[in-house]
């Protein structure tokens, strides 16, 4: 049974959430032993990897588009402001990692779709550099998903374990971001991170996610998103249109219904029930930010996903 699939009520159930049941609150964060810690990614995620790992559940950069917010709902918190503010550690993450890793079958990870793991929790946890070594001994290719500078503490061991890391920079207009990205890094924070990565030897690539319906999807705004991430030395860009799965969809509803009434009802139309943009406005948008791609000479488009060689069968966690 995955970590996020661990039951909300169990034999010793006295009423009170999962997470204050098992976690310990320790200076604002939640300590939850893991049982597991290689989890599938759900397919509307809308990355190439289809298994990820992650040593925190939350984040701080509180972007309200974020499609992992329905995590913190399988443990008795909201996906809304308990997803931003109330984060959980997972503190044995590095050694149930390597045990897992022992039975794996060399698919490449994700790491940190779950929470970025660059976060400030990182500051004081410091479980990413073990994360790292545990990928990296076993020879299991990795991507990190991070909007955080402090990333840049382990660039030496990613450059040396092959890494690739994706900076996500949607859009770089400093008022769309302090609106629904209020606690992440700004645009040109990030688009600095992503030099600094490639000057370290690192490879980088950027997600454009969330490319927001009719808030970031103009020509102009698509335009000046790619050249300045082309200027920053990203080798690629990976356009994603906003996805609203449940958890994410009512947090973001809420703030789109007070902040721009007069879009609810063209979201509604633009979605369907599953939360998936109309694929003809998503193969709009992302054949226009492949053709500005060809222009700043950057790949477009989902990386291929790297097999590395196999340790034994492929662990079952499901």
């Amino acid at each position: 049974m995955g970590w996020d699939a661990l039951p909300l009520v169990d034999a010793a159930d006295d009423g009170r959430p999962l997470i204050e049941r098992r976690a310990v609150l320790r200076d604002g964060f939640y300590e939850l032993q893991a049982r597991t810690v290689i989890e599938r990614v759900p397919q509307a995620a809308g990355i190439a990897q289809r298994w990820a790992v992650a040593p925190y559940r939350g984040c701080a950069h509180a972007c309200r588009g974020c499609g992992a917010r329905a995590g913190h709902r399988r443990l008795g918190l909201d996906a809304g402001r308990d997803f931003d503010s109330r984060i959980v550690v997972r503190p044995n993450v590095v050694e149930r990692l390597r045990a897992e890793l022992a039975r794996w079958d060399g698919q490449e990870l994700a790491v940190g779709v779950g929470g970025d793991g660059y976060q400030p929790a990182e500051e004081r946890y410091r479980l990413m550099p073990g994360v790292i070594g545990a990928l990296a001994g076993a020879g299991v290719p990795f991507t990190v998903y991070t909007k955080s500078a402090l990333v840049l503490r382990d660039a030496p061991v990613l450059a040396r374990a092959g890494a690739r890391v994706a900076v996500s920079i949607a859009f770089v207009d400093e008022r769309i971001r302090r609106a629904v990205e209020p606690g992440a890094p700004s645009a040109q924070a990030r688009l600095e991170l992503v030099s600094a990565l490639v000057e370290a030897g690192v490879e980088c690539r950027v997600r454009m996610a969330p490319v927001l319906p009719l808030l970031s999807d103009a020509a102009d705004q698509l335009a000046a998103t790619v050249r300045r991430i082309g200027q920053a030395g990203a080798v690629a860009v990976e356009p994603v249109v906003l996805r609203l799965v449940p958890g994410t969809r009512e947090w973001y509803s809420a703030w789109l219904a007070q902040a721009h009434p007069h879009l609810v009802e063209r979201y509604e139309e633009l979605y369907d029930r599953a939360g998936l943009p109309s694929p003809d406005y998503e193969g709009r948008i992302t054949g226009q930010i492949a053709q500005l791609c060809r222009v700043y000479g950057m790949r477009c488009g989902a990386p291929e996903v790297v097999a590395g060689e196999p340790r034994a069968a492929q662990l079952a966690l499901v």
